[in-house]
Formats: structure tokens, C-alpha cells, sequence
């Protein structure tokens, strides 16, 4: 899947622009989300990685279920995973051409302080002309929440910022 070669190059854009998953300290002084959405034309599908800092997932997702979440060590990975899908599902939206695409959750993992999420949308033949996305993730509980969203289709590549409140983006090809 395309999506392991972007993990690499998202590790390098966070440690050019300054921004570290180490575990050095309790706390991050950044509140930011990498999206990264790849039109696959050989697969006909849309992959979809998010990168969210641990412990910010686990403050929206404990508010969200009323539970306490542990993402280092979840008890029923199932039923983490349904958590994690439920939540992205419902503040990241997506339309091609203006059409709105469902996320198939395919699974997370954690890596270091942050986890991904990755999601696929199916039976994309054609290239996108236009990707619409609504991103608020994390909104609820970070007015410094910034959303970085890279988005690839046709071997092109673009990309935003989205910064509290805004959520709304567009791509055109």
C-alpha cells in the first residue's frame, strides 16, 4: 500500500519544521494533525493516513465515550479501532467532485507519541477533478489545533493549513 512510503515522509516534514514525537516530555507545546489523502490509480481507491499526537486523541475520544481511553496499551484493540473510525468519521468529510465519499476504516497503529489512522475510500477509477474536506479534528478541545492536510491525485501534490476554526478546504486538478 502507498501509504507506508508517505509515514516516512511525514516523519521528515516533522522533524524539519520542528515538530518532534519524541518522548522527552509529558507534554507537546504544538497542537497539529497531518492528513495525508493519495489517489491510487493502479488500486482505483483513495488512501487516507491521519496522524494525531496520542494524548490529544485520547482527550477528544474519552469525551466522546464518556470512557477512559488508553492508546498505549487499549484493552480491545476492535473495539479502540471502532472508536478511533467513529470519531475521524464524523470530523473528517470528504467529497470528490462533489460527491460525498465514505472512509473504510482499515486500522491504526501507534508510532512513538502519535497514532495513525488509515482509512480508504473504494472504486475511485478516475482521477478526482475537484477534493473537497471538511477537517475539524480535535477542534472541540484545541483552539491552537492545526490541521495539515497533503493531498495527491495525478502525481500532483497540494497542500493547507487549516487553523481553529476553520475547517473547510478545497483542491482542484
Amino acid at each position: 500500500m502507498a501509504i507506508k512510503k508517505y509515514k516516512g515522509l511525514l516523519i521528515l516534514v516533522f522533524i524539519f519544521s520542528g515538530l518532534s514525537f519524541s518522548g522527552d516530555s509529558p507534554a507537546h507545546p504544538i497542537f497539529v494533525s497531518v492528513t495525508e489523502i493519495n489517489h491510487n490509480p493502479q488500486d482505483k481507491d483513495l488512501e487516507i493516513a491521519c496522524k494525531i499526537f496520542t494524548d490529544d486523541l485520547e482527550t477528544v475520544l474519552a469525551k466522546a465515550t464518556g470512557a477512559k481511553i488508553d492508546l498505549f496499551h487499549p484493552k480491545d484493540t476492535v473495539v479502540t479501532g471502532k472508536q478511533i473510525n467513529d470519531y475521524i468519521a464524523q470530523h473528517l468529510v470528504l467529497k470528490l467532485d462533489g460527491k460525498p465519499v465514505s472512509l473504510h476504516f482499515i486500522g491504526f497503529e501507534r508510532e512513538l507519541d502519535a497514532v495513525w489512522s488509515y482509512f480508504e475510500v473504494l472504486n475511485v477509477s478516475n482521477a478526482p477533478k475537484t477534493v473537497s474536506i471538511m477537517n475539524n479534528l480535535l477542534y472541540e478541545n484545541f483552539r491552537q489545533q492545526i490541521n495539515l492536510m497533503h493531498v495527491t491525485v495525478g502525481g500532483k501534490r497540494k497542500s493547507t493549513k487549516l487553523d481553529y476554526p476553520d475547517a473547510d478546504a478545497s483542491f482542484t486538478w
